[in-house]
């Protein structure tokens, strides 16, 4: 048996792939930086000690080195045959292993314990018997390769570990193979294990050359044919290898590969069609690298791969609630999935009829409110692959069904691509802006995507390019959109749609808190305990920094406070720990860029003079406030009729008609001078007059700025208002209550009036958001008038603003 010996400190040679084991001679490339820094170590130690330079040959295979290397002395060093710098190294014995440790040089040092290989003089007669096999079989071998005068070497070694290291220098023998010999110390053991390779590969030889005498013996025309294109195959590898192109031995076999693949039936049948004329083209047919190229991406489709569902509903809520905060209705539609998926998967319904029950859904919502993170949140809770595919501005349908084989630079499309990626057939695809499609005359990408989000056809989706069935009903699809109506009808019916409405400050302070604070530190080089914002300090950056229904300019504000506290230490100025309070908002980073109305100075408010009233609008960023200002013309002028301004569409021309009638029909009812109106232009102006205005949401604001104007009472400041207006004064419901109430409460309003019958949308609305405002359900315009006018004061009618 092997025995250990005196530890020895040695510098590390790697060899990549290949093994040098005891006895043998080889010379290494010291181009290779890890080779001679090993050798210049080895040099360096043995300046102060007797002997040649040793270092330590270690085989690494995969990037692992072998647990057992060979002690190795440098016999000399200067040019190999090439004229590149080398080093002849000869191995001298097995060295087990050790720690690391230190030395001179840039190589790496390890102990080892040197293995004694001894064996007992004279040899066991098994031993004996082992030592006669193997030289028989290494002379049939030798004799077959002509290698006569090796004949001779191998003859007169007697030592067995000498005898079996040997074998080392056989070129049939695998590094797996080499490393077993090398790791083998029993010498007998060692022996027998070349033995018997030995033995396999002289039996595979006889094999082979049996194979060939009959194939030769027995050709008939299909093995002619076939011999000649195997020929034909080497030639043109040959060519390849000369011209300097990329071998492409593996990637050449498609048939193999096709037969090795798991493919759907259809799939199998269609790949071998293109095989044959593959096989039947010429390297100079175009068509030849088409097929190619198509038979590449099919094989690369993960047909048969699927990741199993994650089904702990409690922890993929956990998931949802730890990564987002509010949202509580996607949270929902998507514990509701899992819960349905969950439990037709008990009861052995997980494919009907061919189909999955995949999903899809519609995320509607505001900039910044967190769409495209909730998908990959949702793949996270799923345990699915993710994959985005951005479709803003695409305006080519190929893009989504891929384009013919026929063309050039053909592609499958996004969808294909996005399930490539995921190497799964069940991934979570988000397809992010699907609002921002165009189209062209290449066609209409939205119209592409009808079948692919339908439930009921994409399970046999077919690409363009791949021309075979593409099972897409276990896919989830989750589409993001800033504005709604810019979806066209039959694609939004697809789809379920959720509807992501904004935050409330008090969800903005804890995703500021819980989630943006903590990323924005670390981008700003900050520990979590060198800043600390108070809740007052992020209260005050949700309500007066930004204003908005997401949270970006909230983190932007957020890095850019974090980024000035970092500036100022560095320079000296402010000391770590630091918190930031209410009151260093306006130091670090300047005044506030939206104050509430009620908070301003009575003279400084936008309804501190008749004739200007505060509605409520619904924009692609989200809720917004939006006033309206309405004037009358000096009669001397002439100027009779009506005068819009402010970018508005006709709908909402419409509706300021609509209020001027009202007026009109019903003023003397109304205690206003009405007679004002026939006489005098009347001007309505919306204010931010670059952005374009659309809907009937304005008309009762529009009819309080005419009442307000003639009566000359003013509009109470926290009054907002949102409804539409009808010729006899009725107030209609309208849209996207959640929003306006929303922005009411971001821009300090306390009081809001909504039609009657928008009521039972106050249900979607937050209740800490309801518990703040004055929400008054209205029928009638002078209800809205009762609510918004301020009580009347002496002489106040004949006060009527005249334009300019």
């Amino acid at each position: 048996m092997a025995a250990e010996s005196t530890p020895l400190a040695l510098p590390v040679l790697p060899l990549d792939d290949e093994v040098v084991l005891p006895g043998m001679v080889v010379p290494l490339d010291l181009s290779d930086s890890e080779v001679r820094a090993a050798v210049e170590a080895a040099q360096a130690a043995a300046r102060d000690e007797p002997g040649k330079p040793k270092v330590l040959l270690v085989p690494r295979v995969d990037g692992t080195y072998a647990g057992i290397g060979v002690l190795g002395t440098v016999e000399q060093v200067g040019r190999l045959a090439d004229g590149d710098p080398g080093a002849l190294i000869r191995g001298r014995a097995r060295v087990r292993i050790g720690a690391g440790t230190t030395g001179p040089g840039a190589a790496l040092w390890v102990e080892g314990t040197r293995i004694d290989e001894s064996v007992p003089d004279p040899l066991p007669g098994h031993a004996a018997e082992l030592v006669k096999e193997y030289k028989a079989l290494a002379t049939a071998w030798l004799r077959k390769r002509g290698a006569w005068q090796v004949v001779d070497r191998v003859q007169a070694i007697d030592d067995v570990s000498a005898l079996a290291d040997n074998s080392g220098y056989s070129p049939f023998l695998t590094t797996e193979q080499k490393v077993a010999l090398l790791e083998t110390t029993d010498p007998v053991a060692r022996l027998k294990l070349a033995t018997q390779q030995l033995r396999d590969h002289l039996a595979e030889q006889d094999v082979a050359e049996t194979i060939a005498k009959d194939v030769q013996e027995g050709v008939d025309k299909q093995q002619r044919e076939f011999l000649l294109r195997r020929q034909l195959e080497a030639v043109r590898k040959e060519l390849r290898e000369l011209n300097g192109e990329q071998d492409g031995d593996e990637s050449d076999d498609y048939r193999a590969r096709v037969e090795a693949a798991d493919l759907p039936g259809k799939v199998r049948e269609a790949a071998l069609k293109e095989v044959d004329k593959l096989e039947r083209s010429s390297d100079q047919s175009p068509e030849g690298s088409w097929i190619r190229t198509w038979l590449d991406t099919v094989l690369e489709m993960p047909w048969n791969e699927r990741t199993e569902d994650s089904y702990d509903i409690q922890g993929a809520q956990a998931v949802l609630d730890a990564e987002h905060a509010g949202l509580q209705d996607v949270k929902e539609r998507i514990t509701e999935y899992l819960a349905v998926r969950k439990r037709r998967s008990d009861r052995g319904l997980g494919v009907v009829g061919g189909r999955r029950g995949g999903a899809v859904l519609a995320l509607v919502g505001p900039p910044g409110v967190g769409k495209t993170s909730l998908g990959e949140s949702v793949a996270h809770a799923m345990g699915r692959k993710f994959v985005r595919v951005a479709l803003g501005g695409v305006r080519d349908e190929a893009e989504i069904r891929g384009h013919r084989r026929t063309y050039v630079g053909a592609l499958p499309g996004r969808i294909a691509r996005a399930i490539k990626e995921a190497g799964s057939m069940n991934p979570v695809v988000l397809l992010d802006e699907i609002d921002k499609v165009g189209s062209d005359f290449r066609g209409d990408p939205a119209a592409a995507l009808l079948e692919v989000l339908d439930p009921a056809q994409n399970h046999t989706f077919r690409d363009h390019y791949l021309e075979v069935e593409l099972d897409l009903s276990d896919v989830v699809f989750l589409a993001t959109a800033n504005v709604l109506e810019a979806i066209p009808e039959a694609l939004l019916d697809r789809m379920e749609l959720v509807r992501l409405d904004g935050y409330t400050e008090d969800e903005k302070i804890v995703i500021a808190r819980d989630h943006l604070l903590p990323r924005q530190l670390e981008r700003a080089g900050l520990q979590p305990d060198e800043v600390t914002i108070e809740e007052g300090a992020l209260r005050k950056l949700a309500g007066e920094y930004t204003r908005e229904a997401g949270v970006r300019n909230l983190e932007r504000s957020v890095a850019r406070l974090l980024r000035k506290v970092a500036a100022q230490h560095e320079l000296g100025e402010r000391e770590l720990p630091f918190t930031v309070a209410e009151d260093d908002l306006r130091g670090l980073i300047g005044r506030p860029h939206h104050v509430p109305e009620s908070a301003q100075e009575p003279a400084e408010r936008r309804t501190a003079v008749p004739g200007v009233a505060t509605g409520l609008a619904v924009t692609g960023a989200g809720g917004d406030v939006l006033y309206v200002e309405a004037s009358l013309a000096d009669p001397e002028t002439g100027a009779a009729g009506l005068t819009l301004t402010g970018q508005l569409g006709d709908v909402m021309k419409e509706s300021a008609q609509i209020a001027l009638s009202f007026l009109r029909s019903h003023g003397a009812e109304l205690e206003l001078p009405v007679g004002d109106l026939k006489d005098r232009g009347v001007h309505i102006h919306f204010p931010a007059g670059a952005v374009p205005k659309d809907g009937p949401s304005a008309g009762i604001t529009m009819t309080t700025a005419l009442a307000s104007l003639l009566s000359g009472r003013l509009v109470r400041t926290d009054v907002a208002m949102t409804g539409e207006v009808s010729l006899t004064g009725r107030v209609l419901p309208i849209g996207g209550v959640k929003q306006k109430l929303l922005a009411a409460h971001r821009a300090g309003v306390t009081t809001v009036i909504i039609p009657k019958r928008n009521e039972p949308d106050l249900d979607d609305v937050p209740a800490e958001v309801l518990e703040k405002l004055d929400v008054h359900a209205v029928t009638d315009v002078r209800q809205v008038l009762e609510l918004a006018l301020s009580p009347a004061t002496n002489g106040a009618a004949s006060e009527v603003p005249v334009a300019a």
